[in-house]
Order: C-alpha cells, then structure tokens, then sequence
C-alpha cells in the first residue's frame, strides 16, 4: 500500500481515474456505445495521472462486436505497460461475451454477487425471409462475381455452404478469445473447458468459484480499502456533442431524419435485444 500524507499535513490524497466502459460495443448510433475510437481519449487521460497508483474499470456491457472488444482490450494492455500501472475491473450488471472480453484486460476482477458474468463464445443472428416474399410475390434479384458474395443473403432459403463459412469464422473468433481467456486467468479457472466455453453465464457469486474474477466488492470499497479513506475517484468521462448530450442522438440523424432514422432506428433495436438476451 502506497504511503501518503493527509491534507492537514500538507500531503496529498490518493487520486484514482475511473474509465466507464458501458453500452453495446461496436457502433450503434442511438445508444451509447464503445468502440475505440470513442474511447481511446479517455483511456489516454485516464493513464495520463502521474501520481495515480492504478486504473479502474467500472464496466455494465452485453458485448458485441468482437473486434472493438479486442482493440479496446489491446489499448488497456499496452498502457498499462507504457504507463506501468495495474488495472483493477469492477462489473456491475454484466460482463458478458465482448464485455467480459473487456474486463479481461484488467490485472484484477470484481463483481457484485448478482453481476452476470460469462457468455464466452460466438454468435450470429439474422432472420429468413425468403418465405415471406414468395408469398408476396417478390422476386428477388442479385448478381454477384462470385458464389460467396451473398452469403447468408436473408431473402433466400439458407445454404449450407454458407453456414460452413459462418462457421469457420466463429471457430477463428472463439480460438482468439479463448486465448485471452486462458493467458490473463490461467491457473485460476476451475472449469472444465466444455463448461467453459459453452456460451453460458454465471452470478458473480459462482464466477468468483470458478476462477473468471477475483473477489465480490464495489470500486469505492475495494479502493479505500486498499489506499485509505482519502482516496478520491475521479472518473473520466467520453466527451459527446451538444446534440448527444441533449438528445442522444447523432449529429447525421438530427441533420436528416427523414434519410437516416430507420437504421438508427433499428440498431436501437438491436442493441436493446442484446441487453435483454441476459434480462436487463
């Protein structure tokens, strides 16, 4: 525990950043999102205070896109090196599938007992609607340079060469996870690699038996704990525009709504579903 003066000595207190990682991860326009581009300002800042003994990461996030998880994750890493400062993660509803990609990046986990934690895996979603236009009488029509430029093209019945590819891609996906899984927790999981990488989720209770965190506790009681009561959190927050802030919307749908609503619309959409995918 670092040593330091209280203010009526003439110290200092302890200052600890604490980076906010919540949302979807990946760009979802209506819906406060991670990608790194949103947070790399942040991070920079956080890692920036000199005299901080470490970096939090209070993170609520159902996942998404795995290459943003793996960026985000990738820059947590290396300035934590850079800067030699530990990184402790605190989960609050959920870490779950690129969520628990993120809180991974930390040297030390932990989680409320209620927190869900998990879902280690790979998924893709779409729907099949080459049914619903026959019966309309659509024709659908596509002309492609090669057989795989419409994979997976939901206005025809489904192929089976195209779930293959799916399939490779998700195997290449889940090995990369795996990996980071199995170098920052190493011989702290207790699970059988079935169980494991099933996709499932746990209480933070069980995931602490099971070597995915560390400990139950919350940022403020964890900290003081360990730098005393003068410790003073700051958190760094992701700066948004005006419109963002007023309405959470993105400048292009304020510019034209008319052109731009209905994607953005449906990404809301989608991120709410992937929210509730874990009751939330």
């Amino acid at each position: 525990m670092p040593w330091y003066r209280p203010r009526w000595l003439g110290g200092r207190s302890i200052i600890v950043p604490v980076v906010r990682l919540s949302g979807v991860i990946g760009a979802v326009p209506l819906r406060s999102s991670l990608t790194l581009e949103s947070i790399e300002p942040t991070l920079a800042a956080a890692f920036a205070l000199k005299r901080a003994p470490v970096v939090a990461l209070t993170i609520n996030s159902p996942g998404g896109s795995p290459v943003q998880s793996s960026l985000i994750a990738q820059r947590i890493r290396a300035l934590a090196t850079e800067k030699d400062k530990p990184v402790i993660a605190f989960i609050e509803d959920i870490a779950a599938s690129g969520g628990y990609w993120l809180a991974l990046a930390a040297d030390e986990i932990f989680v409320d007992r209620a927190s869900i934690v998990g879902s280690i895996g790979v998924i893709s979603a779409g729907f099949g609607l080459d049914g619903a236009i026959a019966r309309l009488g659509i024709e659908r029509r596509v002309h492609t340079t090669g057989p795989r430029k419409a994979l997976l093209d939901p206005f025809r019945p489904e192929q089976a060469g195209d779930v293959e590819v799916l399939r490779e891609v998700q195997a290449d996906i889940l090995a990369s996870f795996k990996t980071l899984v199995e170098s920052r927790r190493g011989a702290k999981l207790t699970l059988a690699e079935a169980d494991l990488y099933s996709g499932r989720v746990w209480s933070g209770e069980r995931a602490v038996g099971h070597g995915l965190v560390d400990g139950i506790g919350e940022v403020r009681g964890i900290l003081r704990a360990r730098y005393g009561d003068e410790l003073k959190l700051r958190t760094v927050n992701r700066q948004r525009s005006w419109l963002q802030r007023r309405f959470g919307m993105s400048r292009t749908t304020a510019a034209n709504p008319l052109a731009e609503a209905l994607p953005e619309i449906l990404a809301e959409i989608e991120a709410a579903a992937l929210w509730r995918r874990y009751g939330l």
